[in-house]
């Protein structure tokens, strides 16, 4: 039988690693005012708990979390979609990407 990298790498490193991703894309989501920035750091954030659904997934044998990550990367494909022709329309009134400049939409 093949070996899998989840047979190789500790769990524990995965752990860390979609820590260190999770917190990045955080980082960027609080800190950044560009939208498309905002946006990628939360895909970003999508898929550090998705690396760590699969890891968990694989480490107890159960395909179940990896099924779970298949439904959250259709979501996050919906949200990208629906998020860039929200950002087009934005671009259009304001032509501007920059969060703050949303101020000019209130009524």
């Amino acid at each position: 039988m093949e070996k899998s990298i989840f047979d190789t790498v500790p769990l524990e490193q995965f752990v860390i690693l979609s820590l260190v991703l999770f917190c990045i894309g955080m980082v960027g989501v609080l800190r950044r005012r560009n939208m498309i920035v905002v946006f990628m750091s939360i895909e970003l954030m999508l898929n550090a708990v998705n690396l760590l659904a699969v890891a968990f997934s694989a480490h107890r044998g159960d395909p179940s979390g990896q099924v779970f990550v298949f439904f959250v990367m259709v979501v996050a494909a919906a949200e990208v979609a629906l998020g860039l022709a929200i950002l087009v329309m934005i671009y259009r009134n304001v032509k501007s990407v920059d969060v703050n400049a949303l101020k000019q939409l209130k009524w």
